[in-house]
């Protein structure tokens, strides 16, 4: 079983490049390009623009564009380009360390802009300047980010470990500024906690982080010093990321046979299968949580284990993300591109992309609610119209056109302020209790 996907895919990549042109007629230089009347045409319109448009033409941009203009006529999301900025904050997630102030962020507006705290992990410098979940980023340095984008507001946030930053926050609409120093930020991806009854509870958040696998057969083993033969396993609102993390963590489980098969275009098809000392493995009972965002490397581990039966999936279904994708994170410009390259199968030989994974028993996902919204029209412009919701005042201004528009904030599940520390639900989850009478 190949456990070096990144590598082995990377080195590939480059070596089956040269093939590609000769075999495929692939454009590898402007003589290529000159070969078709496609070629000429963007050539010509490169020359047109350099030598007529009446602004000065940002080179680096125009090529980027066209690099992503490339990608999406293919139609594919998992597909894309990565720009050099974007790129690094991706490596460093992926590394799972980097300099921060110690918290989590998610958008602040309804357009998905802006940058408001999730998460204020108590080691960190943003919990001992007092920072508060809710607190919203309105200034960092000079740079007003009220509506940047979140990856934007990231980049400010990060830096090189000891130095300082100056954020702006506001709490209930009244700003405050306080000075932290960026220190170690260890990303944990592994959450858990015990359970009435002795079951235990491990939510896996993410797998893209190369220490995840690492940190979940360290949750895995502790599991087993406690005794524990009923487990809980959460891979709710897990996107995926490595392939290999996700054939690791169903290897916890299993005792041999193959766990995903990659399939490629030409046919050729590679196997994981199970490599793990079985000594380390867990062996009692075992439930899995999916919801209908678990999708890429929780499906595999999803559909890995129930296809052997060794786990009851509860939940909703799955996103339906059966496809690889083969990084090159190494451009000259210092950009990454990602290509789909094969599609992944389950043990049965299930394909799964665009259809997802049905538990086998289905539960509504009730930690999210939906919000509260309304619109209107027919006010004065500016007009102020102030409302009752659930008991509260809410006041909404009119736009330009008389428009007024209100969306609530969206529950969101309580999260722990202690890394690697599980906080559940036991009354309001449906999904995690359905689990405990399973196990019963």
């Amino acid at each position: 079983m190949n456990r070096k996907p990144l590598l082995t895919v990377t080195v590939a990549l480059a070596a089956t490049a040269a093939v590609a042109y000769a075999q495929l007629g692939g454009y590898s230089s402007s003589a290529d390009l000159a070969r078709t009347k496609t070629g000429q045409t963007f050539l010509r319109v490169l020359n047109e623009l350099n030598a007529n448009y009446l602004y000065p033409v940002d080179q680096d941009k125009v090529m980027r564009g066209a690099i992503q203009g490339a990608l999406s006529s293919l139609d594919d999301e998992f597909t894309y380009y990565s720009e050099p900025e974007g790129n690094a904050i991706d490596k460093e997630n992926l590394a799972g360390e980097f300099g921060g102030i110690g918290v989590t962020l998610v958008a602040a507006n309804s357009d998905g802009t802006g940058g408001k705290v999730d998460n204020v992990f108590k080691s960190g410098a943003a919990a001992e300047a007092g920072v508060q979940i809710g607190d919203v980023f309105v200034k960092i340095g000079d740079k007003e980010v009220v509506a940047s984008k979140l990856d934007d507001i990231v980049k400010l946030v990060r830096g090189k470990e000891g130095s300082t930053v100056d954020v702006t926050f506001a709490r209930n609409g009244k700003p405050y500024t306080v000075k932290m120093e960026r220190r170690k930020v260890t990303v944990v991806s592994v959450e858990q906690t015990m359970l009435p009854g002795n079951v235990g509870y491990i939510a896996l958040n993410t797998f893209y982080n190369e220490k995840a696998a690492e940190q979940f057969g360290a949750a895995v083993a502790d599991m087993k010093k406690r005794n524990v033969t009923k487990l809980i396993v959460d891979l709710r609102d897990n996107g995926g990321g490595l392939l290999n993390a996700g054939a690791d963590v169903a290897d916890r489980f299993l005792k041999s046979g193959p766990i995903v098969s990659l399939r490629e275009r030409s046919g050729r098809t590679t196997v994981y299968d199970t490599a793990r000392n079985q000594e380390s493995d867990y062996t009692g009972k075992l439930v899995l949580l999916v919801n209908r965002n678990s999708a890429s490397a929780s499906e595999v581990v999803a559909g890995a284990l129930q296809d052997t039966r060794r786990a009851t999936v509860i939940g909703e279904q799955t996103f339906g993300k059966g496809v690889a994708q083969i990084p090159d994170n190494n451009l000259p410009d210092g950009g990454r591109v990602v290509i789909v390259n094969s599609a992944w199968l389950t043990p049965k030989g299930r394909e799964i992309h665009k259809k997802g994974i049905t538990p086998d028993i289905q539960v509504k996902d009730t930690r999210y609610t939906v919000p509260l919204n309304f619109m209107g029209s027919g006010a004065k412009p500016g007009d102020k119209l102030t409302l009752t919701v659930g008991g509260k005042p809410v006041t909404v201004t009119a736009d330009k056109e008389g428009k007024f528009t209100y969306t609530g904030e969206i529950k969101r599940p309580a999260r722990s302020a202690v890394q690697g520390e599980a906080t559940v639900d036991l009354t309001g989850d449906a999904i995690l209790k359905k689990a405990l009478a399973t196990l019963k």
